[in-house]
């Protein structure tokens, strides 16, 4: 199973549900906790060479990934996925990135750069997942999430077979780390 996204749309936090929630997730350790994501980000770095190597899927049959949405389009056609596909208000995540972002003493791109091609990202890879008859997707909304977590943990136990605790899916809900909402 792919837990995917934008970056900063909640992914982290899908991939903290499921962990508590009795699913064996991927990851390797690399990037670690930090004031960005202090429960951790939940990345596996042989991810990002997926369209040159795809070997580690066989691993992770089973299992969480993380993986950002651009990469979904190198899945391989000859295996069933269940992609959990975070969504996020995209004021919200641009806010978010760009905090990160000064923190790592980088800047940011001005918004409007990047709003459009990330529309356009996001309209062409919907499009495109409903078409892959290898695909199922789950949308879940991060501000819906936060607002009511119970309702969307039980939407991914059944969209995984019934597969995840709930109950311990929803402690990994900090509705704290909602930083920077949209006013």
């Amino acid at each position: 199973m792919i837990v995917s996204g934008l970056p900063r749309s909640g992914t982290s936090l899908m991939m903290q549900m499921l962990d508590n929630g009795g699913i064996e997730v991927v990851t390797d350790g690399t990037r670690t906790a930090d004031v960005d994501n202090p429960k951790g980000y939940y990345e596996f770095e042989k991810v990002k060479a997926i369209q040159r190597d795809a070997s580690w899927l066989a691993e992770a049959r089973g299992k969480a990934v993380k993986m950002v949405s651009q990469l979904l389009y190198h899945l391989p056609g000859d295996e069933r996925f269940r992609i959990i596909f975070m969504e996020r208000d995209f004021d919200e995540m641009l806010a978010s990135q760009e905090k990160m972002l000064a923190r790592l003493g980088r800047s940011a791109p001005p918004r409007e750069q990047i709003e459009g091609p990330f529309t356009a990202h996001l309209k062409r890879l919907r499009e495109w997942l409903d078409q892959q008859r290898n695909m199922q997707v789950l949308y879940v909304s991060y501000n819906e999430l936060i607002k009511e977590p119970r309702r969307h943990a039980e939407c991914v136990r059944a969209f995984l077979g019934g597969a995840a605790d709930v109950e311990k899916m929803l402690r990994a809900v900090d509705p704290s780390l909602y930083r920077n909402r949209k006013r």
